[in-house]
């Protein structure tokens, strides 16, 4: 089958695999219809991500329909369309039970803080993700859910990550009827937590990025308000004047470790520029212009290295951290009754379509921000769906 397969930073392509199989009884063959590049991947891509191995096939954004299950499966058959959560969950750890699916014990024996994520490196436990013609599901009586009949493949592709986690950032920042929000990061897990803090009966929405093309589609899809922080000398200041001092209700960081500069290079006077891992200018700019006893939600993806980020600054102020990994399969059926209510269409966000056998090329444009992309999908050869 063909597959895409990591060479290095900035080196991707796609490659010959054998097909996957089931290698326990719990296990489900799926051949992928969709597959999404997602921003996190770049993380990848760019080499940010530790133990990023040599031929692993990325992509946690997929949906699919059921070749084949294991002895042990019974809620699947073959011919299904399903969406699979990027989180790869056992049902049954002390952490699955409270619905953190997230942070799954068993899924993955790598780590203890983290849990699985299909193609993610071997820190979230090494498993091959959907940038694929097929992929093997482990548990595949636990996260997999069944498309409605009512919505398409390109909708429930957005729902096995992008959609949820936005959903889940806006749910976490606490927003009461007639809060204010501003949301760091257009990309789509912003696009979406904004739509989101909208659903939950946010009164003022705001994104910050850096991209006009980026903040023109976000005005277009989540009818928010927009800020350049490049158009301005001092981006905090200029967000706590538009709360008129106060400070705003709740704050979310959908940006993660690529966020350019950080605050321990400006407090130095240092060029921005990337350090290990990342940094945190998000974060620490969402603590800063949020009011006191606000909320700051974390949904940007961050590696374990050193992100410096102004703790004395969130306890000086009453602040609550609220961050997480997205449990998908928690938040899978509200956001499907948003999609067959009418209230969005996730699929919106797709700017570009694109060959899985031209991979390189998608990588490539999401990357460099080229052709306006706010969200590339993979459409593996033969999907009909």
């Amino acid at each position: 089958m063909l597959a895409m397969s990591y060479r290095g930073p900035y080196r991707v392509r796609v490659v010959d695999k054998p097909m996957p199989e089931i290698e326990h009884p719990g296990d489900a063959i799926v051949r992928v219809t969709r597959s999404c590049i997602c921003g996190s991947d770049l993380h990848l891509y760019h080499g940010l991500i530790p133990d990023t191995r040599v031929g692993q096939t990325f992509g946690h954004e997929f949906v699919g329909i059921v070749e084949d299950v294991g002895p042990a499966v019974h809620q699947l058959k073959p011919g299904d369309r399903v969406i699979i959560p990027f989180n790869i969950a056992c049902g049954q750890c002390y952490f699955c039970l409270k619905g953190l699916t997230s942070n799954c014990h068993n899924a993955n024996p790598n780590a203890t803080a983290i849990g699985a994520i299909f193609g993610y490196s071997h820190t979230t436990g090494g498993y091959d993700g959907g940038q694929a013609e097929y992929v093997r599901v482990p548990f595949a009586d636990v996260g997999p859910m069944k498309i409605p009949d009512d919505v398409g493949d390109d909708d429930a592709a957005l729902c096995t990550d992008a959609f949820p986690t936005g959903y889940q950032a806006a749910e976490m920042a606490g927003i009461k009827r007639g809060d204010s929000v501003v949301i760091f990061g257009a990309g789509p897990i912003g696009l979406f937590a904004a739509r989101s803090a909208w659903f939950m009966g946010a009164g003022r929405v705001m994104i910050v990025d850096e991209l006009d093309y980026r903040l023109e589609f976000a005005a277009r899809f989540a009818q928010c308000e927009t800020f350049n922080f490049r158009h301005v000398s001092d981006p905090v200041w200029s967000l706590k004047k538009s709360s008129d001092w106060l400070g705003w209700d709740a704050a979310i960081e959908a940006v993660g470790c690529e966020a350019r500069g950080s605050a321990f290079q400006r407090a130095l006077g240092i060029r921005p520029f990337k350090i290990q891992g990342g940094t945190a200018t998000a974060l620490y700019w969402a603590i800063d212009v949020v009011r006191k006893g606000g909320i700051v939600s974390i949904v940007g993806a961050f590696g374990p290295t050193l992100n410096l980020v102004n703790i004395g600054a969130a306890l000086n102020k009453g602040l609550t951290l609220r961050m997480n990994q997205a449990s998908v399969r928690r938040y899978l059926p509200r956001c499907l009754e948003h999609i067959q209510a009418g209230h969005i269409r996730p699929s919106d966000v797709i700017t570009h379509r694109i060959p899985l056998a031209d991979v390189a090329d998608g990588y490539h444009l999401f990357s460099s921000k080229l052709d306006e992309c706010i969200k590339p999908m993979l459409i593996p050869s033969g999907a009909t769906h």
